[in-house]
């Protein structure tokens, strides 16, 4: 992104843009992150970026709640809940 660093906003694509949001979200490194649809307008390559990135900081013992529709983003939680009829419910499991 260095050759964009003095690029308004606006002018910024919609990959770029969540790569400025995460990287903003994450310098102050916050022990909780909230990331909803982290991947979303990113193409493959960064999308694994963005996953291996959340993956290290849990692995660091952060805690980072994900929202998404991917399931390769999903795939790599450590723990799964499903939305249904406005409840949180474990995959696998029942609402509680």
């Amino acid at each position: 992104m260095r050759h964009r660093m003095r690029a308004r906003a606006a002018t910024l694509s919609g990959g770029e843009q969540q790569r400025v949001a995460m990287a903003r979200a994450l310098v102050t490194e916050p022990d909780l992150i909230l990331a909803d649809e982290p991947t979303g307008n990113l193409d493959s390559q960064t999308e694994q970026t963005v996953i291996s990135l959340l993956r290290r900081i849990a692995d660091e013992g952060r805690a980072v709640i994900v929202v998404t529709h991917n399931s390769q983003v999903a795939t790599e939680a450590s723990r799964l809940f499903h939305m249904a009829d406005g409840v949180l419910v474990p995959v696998g499991g029942t609402p509680g």
